[in-house]
């Protein structure tokens, strides 16, 4: 007895939108997918303007967060996988987020004088 396969093509993000809880992607299928921003700790950590300068990379297949250096595959959001960074990973980006936020501020105190 032969099992029939039936292959799927995973479908393109086309527009993202984050709110203060949720990661909602709208798909090339139709379906809209949302996500409990919690999963994705740096998106919950960066500011307002970091969370909204997304692109999509590989033609749809992912997103990208270029100031917080975060990328989510949409066939991951699918399958319900929140991100896979482990907790010493995230401890030293923290640590250097900290570290270059600290040092644009004093940069813009000294401007501003």
């Amino acid at each position: 007895m032969s099992i029939s396969v039936i292959e799927r093509e995973t479908p393109k993000a086309e527009e993202v939108k984050i709110t203060n809880d949720s990661l909602i992607v709208n798909l090339s299928d139709g379906r809209t997918i949302t996500a409990p921003l919690e999963w994705f700790p740096r998106l919950v950590y960066a500011a307002p303007e970091e969370r909204n300068n997304w692109r999509l990379i590989g033609r749809g297949h992912g997103i990208h967060w270029e100031d917080v250096d975060e990328d989510i595959s949409i066939e991951g959001l699918l399958a319900g996988r929140p991100s896979g960074e482990s907790q010493a990973s995230f401890k030293k980006w923290m640590n250097q987020r900290q570290t270059r936020l600290t040092t644009r501020s004093r940069a813009r105190t000294i401007a501003r004088r």
